[in-house]
C-alpha cells in the first residue's frame, strides 16, 4: 500500500482512539464482581475398586487461647502454626466427611456440624454433596466415628427428621454405652464441652434407637470396612480401615487434628482429648503402623481433600499430601 499524508494522518487517528478506549477496557475487567466464596468442594479418588469422595463441610476459624492444647502453652502453639506458615493466634479448622461407593452401597463416614454453628460450616448436604449428584435419601449407611457435634450434627437438622432418612445409622458400641448412660451423665460438669456432647447426643439419635446398630472395636463394620480402636479422644472414639483388593485407605477420624499441632507434636493433648494420655498412646501406634505400611490416610480435620501419607520424623509426624489427580 501507498503511504500517503491523507493514510499517515488516518493511521494515527485510529492509534489515538485505540489508546482512549483502552482505559475504559480496562475499567470493565476491573469492575467484575468478586463472588467472595469458595464452591462447594468435593474430590473423588479410588480405593481398590472403591471410589470415596472427600466432601467439604466447611471451615472454623478458631482463636488460640490458653488451653487450647493442654500441654502445651499459647507460644508453643504459635510457633508451630508459624513453623506451618499459618497465621499466629487463629486455627482453621477443616471437617471433611467421606462418601465411600462399593459400586452398590454408598456409605457416608460422619456428617458434619449440621446447619446453624456458623456461616462456613454445615455445608455436607446442600453443598458438597448436592454438588457431587448424591441425594441423601441414596445412603445406604452412616458410620459414627464418635459423638462430638462436628461428627454427628449432620445426622439432622434441628429436631427435624434424619436427613438420610434411608441409611442404617452404625456406631461405636463403647461411645454409645457412655454417652446414653445416665450415670456417667449426672457425673459431667454441669457446663462446658462434656456436658454439650451429653445433651447434644440425646438431642441428635433421639427417635433413632431402631435404626441404630453399633460396631465392636476391631470388628467389620460393614464389608470392606474395618473398625480400627483409637480411644481416648472419647472413650469409644473409632478410626477405619477401607479395604478393597489391594487398596487400602486409614479414616482416621480425630486421631489428629490440623497436623501443624499434635501430627508434627504427637505428644500434644488437645483441649478435645477426654483421655490426653490414651489419646496419645493410640496416636502413635496408628501413625507408627501407618508410616511403616505406607497407607493413604484421610484426616477429618486436615487441609481438603484431606488425603496423603504419614512419614516418620523421628520421635514426630508428617503429612505428605497426595497429589491432585484430573482422572480418577
Amino acid at each position: 500500500m501507498k503511504i500517503t499524508r491523507r493514510t499517515a494522518l488516518a493511521s494515527a487517528a485510529a492509534a489515538g482512539a485505540a489508546s482512549l478506549a483502552e482505559p475504559f477496557a480496562l475499567n470493565r475487567i476491573a469492575a467484575a464482581n468478586q463472588p467472595g466464596k469458595q464452591a462447594a468442594s468435593y474430590y473423588r479418588y479410588k480405593v481398590g475398586d472403591f471410589e470415596v469422595t472427600a466432601i467439604s463441610d466447611g471451615v472454623l476459624n478458631a482463636p488460640i487461647q490458653q488451653g487450647f492444647v493442654k500441654n502445651a502453652s499459647v507460644d508453643d502453639v504459635n510457633a508451630a502454626l508459624e513453623a506451618a506458615f499459618m497465621p499466629r493466634g487463629t486455627l482453621a479448622n477443616q471437617f471433611n466427611p467421606v462418601l465411600i461407593n462399593t459400586g452398590s452401597q454408598l456409605i457416608l463416614v460422619d456428617t458434619g456440624n449440621g446447619p446453624g454453628r456458623s456461616p462456613t460450616t454445615g455445608m455436607l448436604l446442600a453443598g458438597g454433596l448436592a454438588a457431587a449428584g448424591v441425594d441423601p435419601k441414596q445412603v445406604n449407611t452412616v458410620i459414627i466415628s464418635h459423638f462430638h457435634g462436628d461428627h454427628i450434627g449432620g445426622l439432622r437438622s434441628g429436631d427435624g427428621p434424619i436427613n438420610f432418612p434411608n441409611a442404617e445409622i452404625i456406631v461405636p458400641a463403647d461411645e454409645w454405652a457412655f454417652w446414653m448412660d445416665d450415670g456417667n451423665m449426672s457425673r459431667a460438669p454441669e457446663s462446658g464441652p462434656v456436658r454439650t456432647t451429653f445433651q447434644n447426643t440425646r438431642r441428635i439419635f433421639a427417635g433413632m434407637g431402631d435404626k441404630v446398630k453399633r460396631f465392636e472395636r476391631g470388628k467389620d463394620v460393614v464389608p470392606g470396612i474395618t473398625s480400627i480402636a483409637t480411644t481416648g479422644h472419647t472413650p469409644g472414639h473409632s478410626s477405619f480401615l477401607v479395604t478393597s483388593g489391594s487398596g487400602k485407605l486409614v479414616i482416621q477420624a480425630d486421631v489428629t487434628g490440623n497436623p501443624a499441632v499434635n501430627l508434627r507434636n504427637p505428644g500434644w493433648h488437645s483441649w478435645a482429648d477426654m483421655d490426653g494420655p490414651q489419646a496419645e498412646a493410640s496416636r502413635r501406634k496408628l501413625f507408627d503402623m501407618v508410616a511403616a505400611d505406607r497407607i493413604p490416610i484421610t484426616g477429618y480435620h486436615y487441609p481438603f481433600p484431606a488425603l496423603g501419607h504419614i512419614e516418620k520424623d523421628g520421635d514426630r509426624y508428617q503429612l505428605v499430601p497426595a497429589p491432585w489427580q484430573p482422572i480418577i
